[in-house]
């Protein structure tokens, strides 16, 4: 059992550990319990039901109002916002409580509105990845397990996928990009939206996918000839020394550009290949798509 502190309420909240015991005291709200050595502790099910109060609390809800509604009546008020007219942290917060319910109903409504009006690169920039900074600081805090987060991740694949195969490409391409991901690299997502990008901007997308060691690379770029090949290098290589990995992938495409992001081209202290252009985050590979089609 995941159990938290005053602290890690507020923090997780945004309402300030004072207000929550004002709200304990007057209302009954949230109460903790107590270890055999009298130190407060909440729980899993005192953050899911503080997150709900405080999102009908945030839309103009009185907490007196509140503290005598019960249970279903709480989940059905919040129900009837998961429309268009919820603001920016609105939505977050509306997201975060259908992830901890594991309300794909909901959270695909909130998702598929966004992208309607504002089609998929507005959503991601706006909603999805702030959405997923603040899971972090839940994740960090254990607030959610692995099953919120292949909940998450299914869903937004799916989204990214749809969105690829509605985008129309002229019969005349720009460039033909092979992109990928090395073993043990969880960037599915940037990658999947990566690829999305370059449709858009009319380009050919060679997508191996996940988990694909050098061998099959160096297969399927004999195979392809592609102008760019891009990936994302975030986690430390542990199969072999980077070094010798970008040496190998390298040696035989002396006329083509490597492209790499992520985490490890600001971190990683090697010698990168006269070929590798480095784009440290993804929005700077989303602009030098833009920049070169």
């Amino acid at each position: 059992m995941v159990v938290y502190s005053i602290k890690d309420l507020e923090n997780l909240s945004g309402v300030k550990a004072h207000t929550l015991r004002i709200w304990e005291k007057r209302y009954d709200l949230v109460k903790p319990k107590r270890t055999k050595t009298n130190i407060r502790y909440y729980t899993d099910d005192d953050l899911r039901k503080l997150l709900n109060i405080c999102f009908l609390y945030n839309k103009g809800y009185k907490i007196s109002k509140i503290a005598i509604m019960c249970p279903n009546k709480i989940k059905e008020k919040i129900s009837s916002y998961s429309n268009l007219d919820l603001d920016f942290d609105d939505q977050l917060d509306a997201l975060m409580l259908f992830i901890l319910q594991l309300d794909s109903y909901n959270f695909n409504k909130i998702l598929d509105s966004h992208i309607d009006q504002k089609g998929l690169e507005l959503t991601m920039n706006d909603l999805i990845y702030p959405l997923l900074d603040k899971l972090g600081i839940a994740w960090l805090a254990g607030s959610f397990l692995s099953v919120h987060e292949s909940f998450v991740t299914q869903i937004i694949k799916a989204k990214i996928i749809k969105s690829i195969e509605e985008v129309h490409m002229d019969k005349k391409v720009a460039k033909k990009y092979m992109i990928f991901q090395p073993p043990g690299e969880k960037q599915e997502l940037s990658l999947l939206y990566f690829h999305y990008i370059l449709k858009r901007n009319n380009c050919q997308v060679i997508n191996l996918g996940s988990e694909v060691i050098l061998n099959d690379v160096l297969f399927a770029y004999e195979s392809c000839h592609p102008d760019y090949i891009f990936t994302i290098l975030n986690e430390e290589f542990i199969h072999m020394p980077l070094q010798n990995y970008l040496d190998q992938l390298t040696e035989n495409m002396k006329e083509n550009q490597f492209l790499i992001s992520g985490f490890q081209t600001v971190t990683s202290t090697v010698k990168w290949p006269n070929q590798v252009k480095i784009l440290s985050t993804l929005q700077d590979s989303i602009d030098f798509v833009k920049a070169n089609t």
